[in-house]
């Protein structure tokens, strides 16, 4: 997936008016031709990426997504459909990066609608405590979290979704299951690399 677009705030964005020092007079344009005074700061093309993804370890999060009921009891716990990058089909959570200058606050509102759309309403938590924090490795078996790509250190979040979930990009569909019922264990069995213990975790967190 390209990389350019992803660091500058379209104009309906939901924080685009909000002040970024050197990204201030940055358009999306401006990754693709140029400013005229070199890249913005923070820029990284597909190559760069691809090799601070071999050398560093990269920030994200990762969310659980929920549905509760008029007392604020969890009622249903969503996973996502989705394509991966070899292009098979897989049962996950809504994930992605921290980007250069973007709060952790911002960066789950941002792939929130990334995976589930504009009008998904997520309800940000108050606290940025996350409920766990994954470290997702390149190496098999060196931890059960695996992440062919990259060492990925995973914040982990629960985030209660209010509005309606129109699914994006590789993002197929949303599917939600009772956390009391059967088909709970099904959905973490099918999830991989490690995604079903976080969901595992989630409902540990919220006492379920």
């Amino acid at each position: 997936m390209p990389v350019l677009n992803d660091e500058v705030p379209d104009e309906g964005d939901f924080d685009a008016g909000r002040r970024r020092g050197e990204f201030d007079d940055i358009t999306p344009e401006d990754f693709i031709r140029g400013s005229g005074h070199g890249n913005p700061p923070g820029w990284l093309g597909p190559a760069d990426i691809s090799r601070a993804r071999r050398q560093l370890p990269i920030a994200y999060v990762e969310i659980v997504p929920i549905r509760t009921d008029d007392l604020g009891r969890v009622s249903r716990i969503g996973s996502l459909l989705h394509v991966s990058d070899d292009g098979s089909i897989e049962r996950t959570l809504i994930t992605g990066r921290v980007l250069f200058h973007e709060s952790i606050r911002e960066a789950i509102a941002r792939n929130v609608a990334k995976d589930l759309g504009d009008i998904a309403l997520p309800m940000l938590p108050q606290s940025l405590q996350p409920f766990t924090v994954a470290e997702f490795f390149p190496t098999p078996g060196l931890s059960e979290y695996y992440d062919p790509r990259q060492h990925a250190i995973t914040l982990c979040y629960v985030v209660p979704i209010a509005g309606d979930c129109k699914p994006q990009d590789e993002t197929l569909d949303v599917e939600w299951v009772d956390p009391r019922g059967g088909m709970m264990e099904t959905f973490i069995r099918q999830m991989t690399n490690g995604h079903g213990r976080i969901v595992r975790q989630a409902l540990g967190w919220l006492d379920l």
